[in-house]
């Protein structure tokens, strides 16, 4: 098939689907995207394939600059804002071939695992339009189970990837921190929550995604100075994996997630898996206090300005103000503590790692939840504390730096899905994907 000819079909397709749960948004015009795909049709016969997406369709999440198509971030401050030049994972999406066609739909500045903003609307899950598609890579998450994208890239700080992906019924990778480089940011060294990573439908998809976004760059100077080199069945092999449940009681569950997640994890058993469930010695009210505090940190010295402007101020989400406001009464002991408190769960990881391939937990606290709330207030009878700690269950893999995948672990009797995160050993991305390939 040309590229036209797929290129179409997607675009067809995307007409159809779209409407009903405003995944892709900024779609560029058909023309347009139509005479890129004829271009690629024309180098393919002129000298080969520009790379794996070649002539192939991708919509970019909608935190990322992507050069001549507007970048929104989700908020009103920025709601006609055309970048100059691509984000250098966008860069190297371009490289391998893709044509980008738009945008995917994340929350505000991506805060929060529920993609609603004010400039273009509410993403709504792939299974029930009622229900949160999660996010913040929610528009990415849903245009790939709906099949309106091959793939998608996306990114995660507190389950951006993980959290949709789990909602959604596909594959989401965060992976080793310096993979991807975050080449372009303001700061190189300390903000090292954030990763960009991908989103797709089966593993092999999900490595030749990340094969393209991963590897150096000299602007990036915490960057891995390998790629990311897979080969499928190469690298899928049984071990001994850790299920650290609701860490012994810690993290509230809504009835269900467990069940639906130990029954994914007997698809490991049955491949040759040991499961031997886990409690790890660790002060969890203090991880997730670390978590908060790195968070705030970030959040506050990046977007600062844009409370100190009151033309921008009242524009802002009220999380948003939360986290500045929040972020600037931080001092530095404050600071150090919470970065000394993720280096000693590191620590505690390498020991769990002299005895597991991988440690599990679920993608989310609870189901998809109504998608016209902004964030569940309550889960099991214990009452939310933030507009995030209903994802408290991803901050071990964040604070980790380790690469993390959700892979779909299935529904429950009402027809929501869940994810299954696997966390790998520090920088083994590789294996990790072996692993899911075997679950797979």
């Amino acid at each position: 098939m040309s590229s036209r000819e797929i290129v179409t079909a997607f675009l067809d397709h995307i007409d159809r689907v779209n409407p009903a749960h405003n995944a892709i948004v900024s779609l560029r015009d058909r023309k347009a995207i139509l005479a890129e795909a004829d271009a690629a049709d024309e180098r393919l016969r002129a000298q080969g394939p520009d790379g794996l997406l070649h002539g192939l369709p991708i919509a970019i999440k909608d935190l990322a600059a992507t050069k001549g198509l507007r970048t929104t971030f989700g908020s009103p401050i920025h709601a006609d804002f055309v970048p100059d030049a691509d984000s250098l994972t966008v860069a190297r999406i371009r490289a391998a071939g893709a044509i980008v066609i738009g945008k995917t739909n994340t929350p505000e500045f991506g805060l929060g695992s529920h993609t609603y903003n004010p400039v273009f609307g509410t993403t709504r899950n792939a299974f029930d339009p009622s229900r949160s598609a999660g996010g913040s890579s929610g528009g990415a998450a849903v245009a790939l189970a709906l099949r309106m994208l091959p793939v998608a890239d996306g990114s995660d700080m507190g389950g951006s990837l993980r959290n949709p992906a789990g909602y959604d019924n596909v594959y989401g990778m965060r992976p080793s921190q310096g993979r991807v480089p975050n080449a372009g940011s303001e700061d190189l060294f300390y903000s090292q929550l954030s990763t960009d990573g991908a989103v797709a439908r089966s593993v092999a998809d999900l490595a030749g995604l990340l094969a393209i976004e991963a590897g150096p760059d000299p602007r990036a100077p915490l960057s891995l100075q390998d790629g990311l080199r897979w080969e499928p069945g190469v690298h899928a092999r049984p071990g001994r994996i850790a299920w650290l449940g609701d860490l012994g009681g810690h993290l509230p569950m809504e009835a269900g997630v467990l069940d639906v997640c130990e029954l994914a994890l007997s698809r490991l058993a049955d491949a040759g898996c040991t499961i031997e469930p886990v409690l790890p010695k660790f002060d969890w009210e203090r991880l997730w206090s670390a978590f908060v505090v790195l968070r705030q940190f970030s959040i506050a010295g990046k977007y600062g300005p844009l409370h100190d402007d009151p033309a921008t101020r009242d524009l802002l989400k009220p999380e948003m103000r939360w986290e500045i406001e929040n972020g600037r009464r931080l001092g530095a002991e404050a600071i150090y503590v919470a970065a000394r408190t993720r280096s000693e769960w590191y620590l505690e990881c390498l020991r769990l790692f002299e005895h597991f391939d991988a440690l599990t937990l679920p993608s989310a606290q609870l189901f998809a939840f109504d998608a016209d709330w902004h964030w569940p207030r309550e889960i099991a009878g214990r009452t939310m504390d933030s507009y995030h700690r209903w994802m408290e269950v991803v901050a071990p893999g964040t604070l980790s730096g380790c690469p993390v995948i959700s892979v779909p672990a299935g529904f429950d009797r009402s027809m929501r899905s869940m994810g299954l995160q696997l966390i790998g050993r520090p920088m083994d991305d590789v294996g990790l994907l072996g692993l899911a390939e075997l679950y797979a």
